[in-house]
């Protein structure tokens, strides 16, 4: 093996388990992931940075449906996103990055679970070739956003 190579390899590897290590904020589950699934590293340069991106309080997403969605054309699509913050946060859907507002195929219900935990699930009856792209949850409050993307294919 070539020694730069190496070297490249040993180097990345540092950075990867320094930055983990730098972040802080949450702890469950390792790395924090952003909205298509890879790792994020985010190096903070002040404690006030750190406070407010890392909030206890900011809105999270902690499930949501599986990235890579294939249906049936006539079926119906369901997708789930279920969100914690103090104060409780307000999820938006969004399909190719445009936020939906109505839709004569499409409903989207939300439940309260407790005082800070909404559930929103949007569902598709029947679902067209129209329908496949690319679909978000957001969720947030004064604190923080978070997004998850799924992807729809028939």
């Amino acid at each position: 093996m070539n020694i730069r190579l190496m070297c490249f390899l040993v180097l990345l590897l540092l950075l990867t388990a320094d930055s983990a290590r730098m972040r802080g904020g949450r702890r469950r589950g390792g790395r924090r992931r952003n909205r298509i699934g890879s790792p994020r590293f985010i190096f903070y340069t002040s404690p006030s940075r750190r406070e407010y991106y890392d909030n206890p309080n900011g809105a999270r997403i902690l499930k949501s449906s599986h990235f890579d969605y294939e249906f049936y054309l006539g079926h119906k699509i369901v997708f789930l996103c279920v969100a914690m913050g103090d104060p409780r946060p307000r999820i938006t859907w969004f399909k190719n990055g445009v936020e939906l507002f109505y839709h004569p195929f499409f409903q989207i219900t939300e439940r309260l679970h407790g005082k800070n935990k909404l559930k929103s699930k949007l569902e598709i009856t029947p679902a067209t070739q129209m329908d496949s792209g690319t679909y978000e949850c957001q969720a947030n409050n004064k604190y923080a956003v978070d997004r998850r993307a799924f992807k729809a294919d028939f």
